[in-house]
């Protein structure tokens, strides 16, 4: 595991709440991204390509919408028709 260094200005800075970055924290650990929660009460992230980015920004959501909504959105994808373009 790649542990981020203790320089107050590494990675970037995710708003968030400060009662979730603990949680956030812990996903995006699980999704192998860089990141690191420092004293000052920010989540710090590390994000180098496009992946990374999708991948944290859909943490940060996870938290950040009502469950209501989460299961808006969840059932809007379900309802979604993509025809796969490998499969024409």
């Amino acid at each position: 595991m790649n542990l981020p260094p203790t320089v107050p200005n590494w990675g970037q800075t995710v708003s968030v709440k400060r009662c979730d970055r603990w949680s956030i924290h812990r996903r995006l650990q699980e999704l192998n991204i860089p990141c690191a929660c420092p004293a000052d009460g920010t989540l710090r992230v590390e994000v180098n390509h496009a992946l990374a980015l999708l991948l944290v920004c859909s943490a940060v959501r996870q938290f950040s919408i009502s469950r209501q909504e989460g299961i808006d959105w969840l059932e809007r994808c379900w309802q979604t028709q993509v025809t796969c373009a490998a499969n024409s």
